[in-house]
């Protein structure tokens, strides 16, 4: 029996035999590609070589693809093959070989290497495709009466560009596993026939009218799902079967304290737990962070429901930390990251649990006041709607619903649940389907395949010669463009930086003896040729115009004294917090510098100051900055950070500031520390859980920054007719003036307030035998306007007291029902049918809430239909 790490080394190597180049697993996250959040198939990182935006480096490649899929999250663990993650394995070929050579190798692989047997295979084709149908019969020997037809196999990258017929390969598993039917054959829903290797033949370009046209060079695309292939090989029902999850779910079950097996409702969660426990740690270990929004979301959301589950399993401690260690074991080998990043993973993991647990706390909490409110009226059923809006809300799985509710003898209405579950999924694959890139002009595109990748020399000058290869509009190419255009310009050489990592692009001009041109974005299309948006001052810029391009000095000095600033605070928050700080994101222009990192708290003063410290204390030092070029091996042997998540070529840019820092770095620096001048923290924050923002400013701006607060300080000086070094010793005297005043103030408004409750009491009416109060009052704030009704209320026996007041424009409402319940009344309900008047909402307990309105003019008839709307609440 193959275990998964062998069945995955077996096939790279088989087609590495076959003049395939083994390819590492890409990222995750999608590389340059606005249409997909994750990487959902094994040709994504290839797309740019399909498409032919990019010359392939390799005419034959192979690898084994992490992926991720959620359109059917909840089928996880109920089924046999639903997966979040999954790897999987594929063969490409780009313009090299296609057809005959597919199918004889994937035949050959499958019946010599795998030996599986061929009395047990099928194979499916596109009835159009007459060549497959006679290369399977021709090259692989397939018997032609197992070759069924399927009008579904015809695959296409979108409704227009690369396409082409495929063919599936089939396992028949026996009649145990079908539905017994006799018409059960390939494409019956029962699990007797799994598909376990695709193959895509991608030989058309459809063009907008739907004609299909022959591709220059055709590409062969194939994918193999290893935890389906290894649960042919190991001869189990399940994919969670296979040496791939036992491990995880047996270690899941220990920790709950019951067996796999056992239980088939357990077995679910078991292998929901595993599944996704699976998922976020590759996700984590790409640098994917939990968020509320896009990857981040999709992340978090897969999380969440690895702990509801692991709680229906009964498991009420974290535990995901020692369920990743399992998989770590098994897969850290063959994937590295799971190692490398192990503190990043672990530190999101505990937080996210931790975080998770108070939000399940809160849905348990609103789950009983729902109880209440269904015992209180005598209903014995939970809306699917309030189901819905805990599971999605709180994360609260139906199933565990349900099970508190069994205790109350209260069921859920599961159709109108599984409506709302099923109207959300489809409203999140709509959307889905309307995520669209901006797509380049198909002009440009094609001009910059056939330039090629623009020359960059701009790390040594910042002045060059080149030429113009190419204007273009929105329209398409043209041949000239004159005084107050806006145009895309291609050059054969630039001294211009194009925005990357984080650094913003240079501005400057390009220029000919009789016009110029102002640059104001640049642009690095897939192919690596950069496109230059211009404005044409003056003149007119012609296509093979000889033209000097001059990139801004001083907002270049300016972007590289922050840039280098932010390699000085990465080592420096390194050095003070710690070696789990690690680089998130940064944004580097020529007045600020941000910088996002790893950490989970808030720093001290203490901390900022010495961050600061460090990082000025090397800008004294006047460090040598020095840049230079090596293969990723030699730089990681010497110790180069790398921008975590981010995947890099085989040759990288490492820049070193004496012994002190050393990156991998694309971007521009200036030549020593001292140049810098100075560096200046303005703010720290949290963006996010685990996750710091710093803001600097650093050299001329750090300088203008400092002016900028002894101005000020000047000005407080003067306003409070202080000398320079008394102004302190006199604020904190007016504050205290100020603190002594409010107090004063709060003492008067609170006899006041007594003296305007007992005028109140005047006006209060009858409405069906309940004391009611309704007024405007003056209140600065809404704690006075509480204070008030407090007042009111413990002189008045019972009854209910709306009390209303305008402050800073806007229209405060407060509420009381005394004793709660009175009457069945409820302040909650009663406040935001006043407060709706005033354009405004709100709501609070049965005995005491408080709402906002908009529009104060509406103040006066907002009070006066309060006995009219208690009226109509008695009434029902």
């Amino acid at each position: 029996m193959y275990t998964g790490n062998q069945l995955r080394e077996m096939f790279l190597e088989f087609f590495e035999k076959k003049g395939h180049t083994i390819q590492p697993s890409a990222s995750l996250i999608p590389k340059d590609d606005p249409t997909l959040l994750l990487t959902v198939a094994g040709m994504v990182p290839f797309k740019p070589y399909f498409m032919r935006q990019v010359e392939p480096p390799f005419p034959r490649a192979t690898t084994s693809q992490k992926c991720v899929r959620t359109p059917d999250l909840e089928e996880v663990g109920k089924t046999a093959r639903h997966h979040t993650f999954f790897e999987m394995l594929g063969n490409f070929s780009f313009g090299d070989y296609f057809k005959k050579e597919a199918v004889r190798w994937a035949w050959e692989y499958i019946t010599v290497v795998l030996q599986i047997p061929e009395d047990k295979l099928w194979v499916t084709i596109y009835p159009e495709d007459e060549e497959a149908r006679t290369f399977w019969i021709q090259e692989a020997g397939v018997d032609p009466d197992r070759i069924a037809n399927d009008e579904t196999n015809f695959w296409a990258a979108g409704p227009v560009g690369p396409c082409g017929p495929c063919s599936e390969i089939y396992v028949d598993l026996g009649d145990t596993r079908g539905c017994g039917k006799e018409e059960c054959a390939i494409g019956c829903d029962c699990d007797r026939f799994l598909e376990i290797w695709n193959l895509v033949f991608m030989q058309y370009n459809r063009d907008e009218s739907g004609k299909l046209t022959p591709l220059p060079k055709q590409n062969i695309d194939t994918g193999m799902g290893l935890e389906r292939i290894a649960s042919v090989m190991q001869k189990v029902d399940s994919n969670f079967d296979t040496d791939l999850f036992l491990p995880i779910i047996n270690k899941t079950a220990e920790i709950a304290g019951i067996k796999y097996k056992d239980d088939s409702k357990n077995d679910v969660a078991l292998k929901v737990v595993a599944d996704h426990i699976r998922a976020v740690a590759f996700m984590l270990a790409d640098g994917i962070r939990p968020s509320s929004e896009g990857r981040g979301y999709v992340l978090r959301r897969i999380l969440r429901r690895a702990v509801r589950y692991g709680k229906l399993l009964g498991i009420e401690k974290p535990f995901l930390e020692q369920v990743f260690l399992v998989i770590q074991a098994d897969y850290a080998h063959w994937y590295t990251e799971l190692t490398e990043n192990e503190n990043f993973i672990l530190n999101h993991l505990r937080l996210e649990e931790k975080n998770f647990q108070a939000t399940l706390e809160q849905g348990i909490q609103i789950l009983q006041e729902k109880v209440k409110e269904l015992k209180k009226s005598g209903h014995k059923e939970l809306s699917g709607e309030d189901a819905f809006h805990l599971y999605e809300t709180y994360g609260f799985p139906v199933e565990l619903t349900e099970e508190i509710l069994l205790e109350e003898e209260i069921a859920v209405d599961m159709e109108a649940f599984n409506h709302a579950s099923t109207e959300h999924r489809r409203l999140a694959k709509e959307q889905s389907r309307q995520m669209t890139a901006a797509v380049e002009n198909t002009a440009l595109l094609s001009k910059a395949k056939a330039i090629g990748r623009t020359e960059f020399i701009g790390y040594e000058k910042l002045e060059a010669n080149s030429v113009i290869q190419g204007l273009f509009t929105a329209e398409g190419e043209i041949e000239s463009a004159g005084e107050g255009e806006e145009v895309l310009c291609l050059l054969n050489t630039t001294p211009f930086y194009v925005e990357s990592g984080g650094q913003v692009s240079d501005i400057g001009v390009i220029e000919t003896d009789k016009s110029s041109a102002e640059v104001i974005e640049l642009k690095k299309l897939p192919n690596g040729t950069i496109s230059h948006r211009v404005v044409i001052k003056n003149g007119v810029l012609h296509k093979g115009d000889q033209v000097k391009t001059t990139v801004c000095s001083a907002t270049r000095k300016a972007v590289a004294v922050n840039h280098s600033s932010t390699h000085l605070l990465h080592t420096a928050l390194r050095r003070v917090l710690g070696e789990h700080v690690q680089q998130a994101g940064s944004l580097v222009t020529e007045d600020r510098l941000r910088f996002d990192f790893s950490h989970f708290s808030a720093l001290t003063s203490e901390e900022l100051l010495a961050v600061e410290n460090e990082m000025n204390k090397l800008v004294l030092a006047n460090l040598e900055i020095r840049a230079e070029e090596m293969d990723i091996k030699q730089a990681k042997d010497k110790g180069a950070i790398a921008l975590f998540g981010e995947k890099y070529g085989y040759n990288v840019r490492v820049v070193e500031m004496g012994d002190y820092s050393l990156e991998l770095c694309g971007g521009t620096h200036v030549s020593r520390t001292g140049e810098i001048g100075l560096i200046k923290i303005i703010s720290e924050g949290g963006i996010g859980a685990g996750l710091r923002r710093i803001e600097a400013v650093a050299g001329m701006a750090g300088l203008t920054y400092f002016r900028d607060i002894e101005t000020k300080l000047g000005e407080i000086t003067l306003a409070l007719k202080a000398q320079p070094q008394e102004t302190v010793k006199k604020v904190h005297s007016l504050v205290a003036q100020v603190r002594d005043l409010e107090k004063e103030v709060q003492q008067l408004t609170a006899k006041l307030s007594k003296n305007e409750a007992d005028s109140l009491l005047d006006r209060v009416q009858d409405v069906q035998g309940v004391k009611v109060l309704a007024a405007k009052v003056q209140a600065q704030d809404i704690d006075t306007l509480r204070q008030t009704a407090d007042l009111l209320r413990d002189k008045l026996a019972n009854g209910v007291i709306v009390l209303g007041a305008v402050a800073e424009g806007k229209v405060n409402f407060v509420a009381v029902v005394h004793p709660a319940g009175l009457s069945s009344l409820h302040a909650g309900k009663i406040i935001k049918e006043v407060a709706a008047i005033t354009g405004g909402g709100g709501g609070g307990r049965p005995d005491m809430a408080q709402a906002g309105g908009k529009d104060p003019a509406k103040l006066g008839e907002a009070l006066d239909k309060v006995p009219s709307i208690i009226r109509n609440m008695l009434g029902k």
